[in-house]
């Protein structure tokens, strides 16, 4: 995700955050709110297996009732040891397809053994909110909630209704958004916190503004060998780990053929204009032409475009044998596949099995929850509602369409042919971004603009 730091913040004495102490971090009410609510949600730990999503979810509906949503449209639906959460703002037209706003409440693993700060201990240090989760997707999460709070008390009514959904396992199977958006399968719109975002320089000026429209379809697949085994002493000529590793090697040294879409040739044309070098010169010629294979290369080398212009399969896990004394009996790899839109899966399992070359390596999809689904059309009025939003934010700022590598709940609402867009409201340098990381953060300055940006988007398309 790309995130932007827009104001200055004095570095200020390690503190253990408790909500009213952070407020007095931000400017406005709103993003005071807007931070409180961070500091509050970063404490309850909705990682897969905890519990805490419901308890998450009701913590925010007392929130949204205290600023004057009807408790009855404020539901929680429980699946299993989660769920997600909906509160609906109605508009004017009860009948016209509703705008979802969309996040995730859950977050993923943190070992406190491994951070510097305890994990699920909100802290505010130098400017920063840390914890798990602070950027990933709380604090999206709760601009959007504190926007809506604002707004319901202003009494505005939007033309249609506004739909906030609130996933419950987004990091993990996905099913509460799969449910979430069957629900809302009517929706016209979907406005995602968990994508998109301002993307600022080291110097601390911004950059650029990524709307993501698109994102790779993810894909695992298990390669398995079994074999009798035996005492390790008496070796064969066949070994499951050898013959594993080999199939492994074939597919992590081939290369997917470059693609394009209308969203990575506008993401990487816009981008070479303020991209110097080899780079930027790639950039450009790939957009002009996707049969450019050296420019295609150029893109590949650098980390940060490798998944911008084509398929990417690599091998993550690798578990094999079952004693050391003892030859392998079974050997299993998993290869995580982020796959360009469009591009079937069942195509990439049939490269897979032809690249491991060995009727002995059977290849199996590993259902994770994850779903097909292509990008999304670029729409004039969202586009539009961006550019006003970024013009009031920082005027003059390149907006650029973009394709995410990882994956978000937009797909599973993209599957269903509603249109949906990454419009974070959090700006940071790259160098901040530890999402998934050790030492999560976000900048405490991002919270007074970040309310004012979601009802400069919701205001101008509602």
């Amino acid at each position: 995700m790309m995130r932007k730091l827009l104001a200055t913040i004095g570095a200020t004495t390690m503190l253990c955050a408790g909500a009213a102490q952070a407020q007095d971090m931000a400017a406005t009410p709103s993003g005071k709110e807007a931070l409180a609510l961070l500091v509050d949600g970063v404490k309850f730990q909705t990682v897969a297996g905890r519990g805490q999503v419901p308890a998450y979810a009701g913590y925010l509906k007392a929130k949204l009732v205290s600023a004057g949503f009807d408790a009855a449209d404020v539901t929680f639906v429980a699946m299993g040891e989660t769920g997600y959460l909906t509160a609906r703002y109605p508009g004017r037209d009860r009948r016209a397809k509703p705008t979802v706003v969309l996040a995730h409440m859950d977050v993923v693993e943190a070992d406190p053994k491994d951070w510097t700060r305890d994990p699920f201990t909100p802290v505010v240090e130098n400017g920063y909110v840390f914890g798990r989760g602070s950027l990933d997707n709380k604090a999206g999460l709760s601009m959007a909630v504190a926007t809506l709070m604002k707004l319901r008390r202003e009494k505005w009514v939007p033309q249609r209704d506004v739909v906030l959904v609130l996933t419950g396992d987004e990091e993990t199977t996905m099913k509460t958004t799969s449910a979430a958006a069957e629900a809302y399968r009517n929706a016209a719109l979907v406005l995602n916190a968990d994508a998109g975002g301002g993307l600022l320089g080291d110097d601390g000026k911004p950059m650029v503004y990524g709307l993501q429209a698109a994102e790779k379809v993810y894909g695992d697949w298990h390669l398995t060998v079994t074999d009798p085994g035996g005492h390790s002493s008496r070796p064969g000529p066949d070994n499951a780990i050898v013959r594993l590793a080999a199939a492994v090697g074939r597919i992590a040294a081939y290369r997917f053929p470059p693609q394009q879409n209308e969203i990575t040739k506008a993401s990487l044309a816009g981008t070479a204009t303020m991209t110097p070098g080899p780079l930027g010169a790639a950039m450009k010629a790939f957009a002009a032409n996707p049969n450019d294979t050296a420019a295609a290369d150029v893109l590949s080398a650098d980390k940060r475009y490798v998944g911008q212009v084509r398929t990417t399969c690599v091998p993550t896990m690798f578990n094999g044998g079952h004693a050391p004394n003892a030859l392998p009996q079974r050997a299993v790899a998993n290869i995580n596949c982020r796959i360009f839109p469009g591009t079937p899966r069942a195509q990439i399992a049939a490269r897979l099995t032809e690249l491991a070359a060995d009727p002995k390596v059977a290849v199996t999809f590993n259902d994770n929850g994850t779903i097909e689904a292509g990008a999304s059309p670029l729409d004039p009025k969202v586009v539009g509602a961006v550019k006003a939003a970024v013009a009031q934010r920082s005027p003059g700022l390149l907006v650029v369409p973009m394709q995410e590598a990882g994956a978000t709940d937009s797909m599973h609402f993209r599957a269903h042919g509603i249109p949906s867009f990454g419009v974070g409201g959090v700006f940071m340098k790259a160098s901040d971004s530890f999402a998934h990381g050790l030492n999560e953060r976000v900048p405490v300055a991002t919270f007074d603009p970040g309310v004012v940006w979601w009802e400069t988007l919701l205001k101008t398309l509602g």
